[in-house]
């Protein structure tokens, strides 16, 4: 029997009350709305600097190539560098700039 990505990896599950029928709202199947619901909270840990990309990949249950890739559409970075890692990185493409 082929295993799925969540059965490989140990995963823990998690509980979300919704409103009832909030799926058909959002002209969506549950299976479609379980999907984006965890790939928006991939995303957003992502985003926030909570995760790598590989637990968030994890999380939306996608491989991280796939998961960077879908970040476009909720308008993230695929790169998700802090204030001062973009001052090195600016930094050093001056200093190999000037070589």
């Amino acid at each position: 029997m082929h295993k799925t990505h969540r059965e490989i990896i140990n995963m823990a599950e998690m509980i979300i009350p919704i409103p009832e029928g909030l799926p058909q709202t959002l002209k969506m199947s549950q299976d479609e709305f379980n999907r984006e619901a965890h790939t928006l909270l991939a995303v957003k840990l992502y985003e926030l600097g909570k995760v790598s990309s590989g637990v968030a990949a994890q999380v939306a249950g996608m491989d991280r190539l796939t998961f960077l890739s879908s970040l476009v559409r909720y308008r993230v970075a695929a790169i998700n560098l802090q204030d001062e890692e973009v001052v090195a990185e600016i930094e050093a493409a001056r200093r190999l700039a000037e070589e």
